[in-house]
């Protein structure tokens, strides 16, 4: 299992047993056709819900795990307006209209699977009334209108080659002032020119960054090995085509992988890094990946960029010289849409 899925396995774990038991029996039951961060995203939004009848006196608990079907038997289509409503409008981490359609069709799936799948001891559904089968989920973009959204917003032509170039060369002048900025620049320009160039040439997500080791790289095929998001096969990885802009950057990395970052020989991790107070060099975090681009993009003057928004632009550069399921294949897309 990849470092994010085990991770996730292990939060999911952890916290599905404060969920009541019918939730346990929906996780279980979505087990063999869900990564476990799906359904660790599920979790945490009945963890909202759960919370919010609660403090709403719709369930009596005294805990989440205490919330009985009957009570959601009870909800009306007002409790779930008003639900929308404090998603929208609470104080902190309000949520967005996408957030919100997501969060209710985890309550749709859920509540799906009680009433119309699983059954009591007498074949009956375990739950009688699904006041989710009456709430509307609209789309909150279409494909289209995420397109012109995003015009604009991505690197285009040659701005994908002045982007890798900037990073490679040029950041450094503009942050000279700053003593530890350049520091940090110095020790990480050739890995981090590497990392974005290898996303704008080859579209991988973030998450296949983090968890690709040595030993997925295959630099005379230009082939990286991923396990690709959604497939839950755990023994099987993904074949992804790299450009041939990539393989020079790849190879002044990895030429100096172990020496730059004191690499372990246990550690296999592709893209590494070396912690405040650490001699060793380990795994990079998404987290920390995704800061290194936006430190980057806010000095090239898109601030806007994001290392999604990197493999936008490598799918539309990519788009434009091939055929839309071919970009679909290589962006391991399950819709060409």
């Amino acid at each position: 299992m990849n470092v994010i899925k085990l991770k996730d396995r292990q939060e999911l774990d952890r916290k599905t047993p404060s969920m009541p038991w019918y939730i346990e029996k929906f996780i279980n039951y979505k087990l063999p056709d869900l990564s476990p961060s799906s359904l660790l995203e599920y979790v945490r939004d009945y963890e909202t819900f759960l919370s919010w009848m609660l403090a709403e006196g719709l369930a009596a608990g005294p805990s989440m795990r205490d919330v009985q079907l009957e009570e959601l038997e009870k909800l009306h289509m007002d409790s779930i307006d008003q639900f929308k409503m404090f998603l929208a409008t609470r104080r902190e981490h309000a949520n967005s209209r996408t957030t919100i359609s997501r969060k209710l069709s985890s309550l749709r799936s859920l509540f799906h699977y009680l009433s119309q799948i699983a059954e009591d001891e007498e074949f009956y559904p375990l739950l009688k009334r699904n006041v989710m089968a009456k709430v509307s989920i609209k789309r909150a973009n279409k494909p289209k209108d995420t397109a012109a959204k995003l015009e604009g917003k991505l690197l285009q032509e040659r701005e994908i080659d002045e982007f890798i170039r900037y990073i490679h060369e040029d950041y450094g002048s503009d942050a000279a002032a700053n003593k530890q900025a350049m520091y940090s620049y110095m020790l990480n320009r050739i890995r981090d020119t590497c990392i974005v160039s290898l996303i704008l040439n080859s579209g991988l997500r973030v998450s296949e960054i983090v968890n690709m080791n040595t030993d997925d790289l295959d630099m005379k095929k230009k082939l990286l090995y991923v396990f690709r998001k959604g497939k839950n096969d755990d023994t099987f990885k993904t074949p992804v085509y790299f450009r041939q802009e990539a393989m020079h950057d790849l190879q002044l990395y990895l030429s100096q992988r172990e020496s730059q970052y004191k690499a372990p020989k246990r550690e296999k991790a592709l893209f590494l890094a070396i912690a405040n107070g650490r001699s060793e060099g380990s795994r990079m975090t998404k987290r920390a990946i995704q800061e290194m681009v936006i430190k980057y993009a806010k000095r090239f003057g898109k601030p806007y960029l994001s290392v999604h928004k990197l493999r936008h632009s490598f799918a539309t550069d990519y788009y434009l010289r091939n055929d839309l399921y071919k970009t679909q294949e290589q962006l391991g897309h399950a819709s060409p849409e």
